[in-house]
Formats: C-alpha cells, sequence, structure tokens
C-alpha cells in the first residue's frame, strides 16, 4: 500500500481543491483562498501561486520574517458519481512567505514550509514527518487517475461487476438478489478500489492489489487485464 507521505505528496501535486487557510485573515469571497498553482520543491515546501491582489499575498508581503502561520488544506473528491464522493482531506501547516521573483506578471509565489502535515483518506488518518513529505514520491498514475476512473466506469461497467466473484461470500453482501452495483473508486500504482453498491447504497469497499505495482498506464492495462481474467474464471 503507498504510505501516508507518498499519499500525501500525491494530493499535493493531483488537480484536488486546495484552500490556504490563514487564522485571523477575512476575506470577501471563499475563492480568494484558492490558490492558482501548486508544486513541492526539493525541501518539502509547497509553493503556491496566487494573483497578486490577493489577501493572503497583502498578508505575507506585511509580515515580518515567518510570523504568518498558514494551513493549506486538500479536498479528494472521487471524480466518478458514488455514494460519500470524498475520499480523504490532506493537511500541511506552517509559516507562509513570498518568494520574489517567481511569479508572472500579476501574480505571486508564496512558500508554504511544512513542519506539520497529515492526511486522512480511504486508508485512514495519519500524520506524516515533514522529512517523509519531503523524500516522498507521487503516485505515478496521478496525472491520469480521475480519466482511468471514468473510463472505467463508464466504459467497463460488465467487467467492473465481475470483480465481486473474486470476494467470496462478501461478494453476495448480505443483499437478497446479490446484485452489486461496482464503481471503481480509487486506483494507484499498487491496485485498484472498488465500491460495491446496491439501490444507492454502499455495501463496502474492496481493494484489489496488482501482481506487481505499475510503473506507467501500459503496465497499469496489463494489470487490469490480468485482474479482469481472474474474475472471468
Amino acid at each position: 500500500m503507498p504510505s501516508a507521505a507518498e499519499r500525501t505528496r500525491t494530493l499535493v501535486q493531483s488537480t484536488c481543491s486546495a484552500a490556504l487557510l490563514v487564522p485571523g485573515l477575512s476575506v470577501l469571497h471563499p475563492d480568494q483562498l484558492l490558490p492558482d498553482s501548486r508544486s513541492m520543491g526539493p525541501q518539502g515546501d509547497v509553493f503556491l501561486g496566487l494573483p497578486a491582489d490577493s489577501p493572503v499575498v497583502r498578508a505575507a508581503t506585511h509580515a515580518r520574517g515567518d510570523e504568518l502561520a498558514a494551513v493549506l488544506e486538500i479536498t479528494d473528491v472521487a471524480p466518478v458519481s458514488v455514494p460519500h464522493r470524498i475520499r480523504g482531506r490532506a493537511r500541511i501547516a506552517g509559516p507562509l512567505t513570498v518568494v520574489p521573483g517567481l511569479a508572472e506578471p500579476g501574480r505571486m509565489m508564496l512558500r508554504l514550509e511544512t513542519c506539520e502535515a497529515s492526511v486522512d483518506d480511504l486508508w485512514g488518518f495519519e500524520e506524516v514527518e515533514p522529512e517523509d513529505l519531503r523524500d516522498a514520491a507521487a503516485d505515478p498514475l496521478v496525472a491520469h487517475e480521475a480519466e482511468l476512473l471514468q473510463h472505467l466506469h463508464a466504459a467497463h461497467t460488465e467487467q467492473m461487476a465481475t470483480l465481486s466473484a473474486l470476494l467470496g461470500d462478501r461478494g453476495e453482501c448480505g443483499c437478497a438478489e446479490h446484485r452489486l452495483d461496482a464503481v471503481p473508486v480509487a486506483l494507484d500504482r499498487f491496485g485498484l478500489r472498488v465500491r460495491f453498491i446496491e439501490d444507492g447504497s454502499v455495501c463496502f469497499d474492496a481493494r484489489f492489489e496488482f501482481p506487481d505495482p505499475v510503473r506507467d498506464v501500459g503496465e497499469l492495462r496489463r494489470a487490469m487485464h490480468t485482474l479482469f481474467e481472474a474474475a472471468s474464471c
């Protein structure tokens, strides 16, 4: 399974929505707290792009040293329609400072030093040490996960349903007709998580591990083919 640090770094480098919160700072619109870009530097700090006239940028510009504390909250929502769609949240907290010279006209780059981090997701809640986050790598499928899950859900409904055959008695879910919808809800290099649903209500999640971690979409296709073959036997 992916480590907590890897899952957190994956969320940082994903397209999930994120808000930058500064205690005591009031804004007219919540959108003013949303960075339009984010990346992680080699030391594990997060670099955030915002409009130059953002209240957060103004606060960081007038702060002295590292006296401005901030929290980046990332919310991960499943890219397919499914009950309980929020898959997780990550939180990174630390001092916020302006980085001059890295932004385009009309924008500013802010640096959030990682002092505390945590992730609360489908695996559970874990705190993440800053050095572990620094050394972790994002999942290699992060840039393609949303598209891949949507494709599986739209084009491979029947094959997804066959995965319940790999669950034994659990695949019956205690339902009268034992008919379950199988919705792909999360995907990473280690495996696929599927949410089994009857009549709009979640029965359970199941995790299907790949024989070996995949490194790219090509290896993923082969792993999924092997998984569907096993389910159809």
